[in-house]
C-alpha cells in the first residue's frame, strides 16, 4: 500500500513504503531503491549510478540527470525520497556548489513527481550506518555490505552512500509513524 500523509510520513493504514535515496554528483550519482515492510524491514530492490557525461556543459549533465532520474521514478515507483544533505568545506567550495547544482535537479524532479523528500546531512547518515558521523567511505561501504547481508561491499562509494542515504531515510520515516 502506498499511503502517506502530506508531511511525508507514512500513515497508520501503510503497511510498505519505497524510499529512492540520492547521493547526487553532477559527473556521478549514486542512487538505491530500498522497500521497508510493517516491521521494519529493509530490502534493496536496485542500486547502482547515474554516470553523467564528464566533458558535457555543466547545463547538459543536469538535463540528463533530470531525465534519468524521472526515469528511476517511472521505473520504480517510490513513495518517498532520501536526499543527501548539503555540506561544505571552505578548501572545497567549488564542489559544494556543484552539488548544489545536482541537488536542486533532485528536488525539483521529486516534485514534479510529487515526492516527499527527507533532506539527510551525511555525518547523520553516517553516524545511522557506523556510530560515527565522520566515517570513511570505506567503513560506510563496509557497514552497508553488513546491514544488508551483500557479499561484498557495494562499488563505487556512491551506491554504498545512496543505500545508507535511502536507509536512513526510510528508518526516519518509519519511526516517525511509531
Amino acid at each position: 500500500m502506498k499511503s502517506t500523509r502530506r508531511d511525508g510520513s507514512w500513515s497508520t493504514k501503510a503497511t510498505t513504503a519505497r524510499v529512492l535515496g540520492i547521493d547526487p554528483g553532477t559527473r556521478i550519482a549514486g542512487f538505491a531503491v530500498i522497500d521497508f515492510r510493517a516491521r521494519g524491514d529493509a530490502r534493496i530492490a536496485d542500486a547502482g549510478v547515474i554516470r553523467l557525461q564528464a566533458t558535457a556543459p555543466l547545463s547538459v549533465r543536469l538535463r540528463q540527470l533530470h531525465d534519468d532520474l524521472v526515469e528511476l521514478i517511472d521505473t520504480h515507483s517510490p513513495t518517498h525520497m532520501a536526499l543527501e544533505g548539503v555540506f561544505a568545506h571552505v578548501e572545497h567550495a567549488r564542489t559544494a556548489i556543484q552539488m548544489a547544482h545536482g541537488r536542486g535537479v533532485v528536488l525539483l524532479v521529486a516534485e514534479q513527481r510529487g515526492l516527499s523528500v527527507a533532506e539527510l546531512p551525511p555525518a547523520e547518515m553516517k553516524k545511522s550506518l557506523t556510530g560515527n558521523g565522520r566515517a570513511t567511505k570505506a567503513q560506510v561501504q563496509r557497514a552497508v555490505m553488513a546491514q544488508c547481508g551483500l557479499a561484498k561491499p557495494p562499488e563505487p562509494p556512491d551506491v554504498a552512500d545512496a543505500i545508507g542515504i535511502a536507509l536512513c531515510g526510510g528508518r526516519r520515516l518509519w519511526s516517525a509513524t511509531l
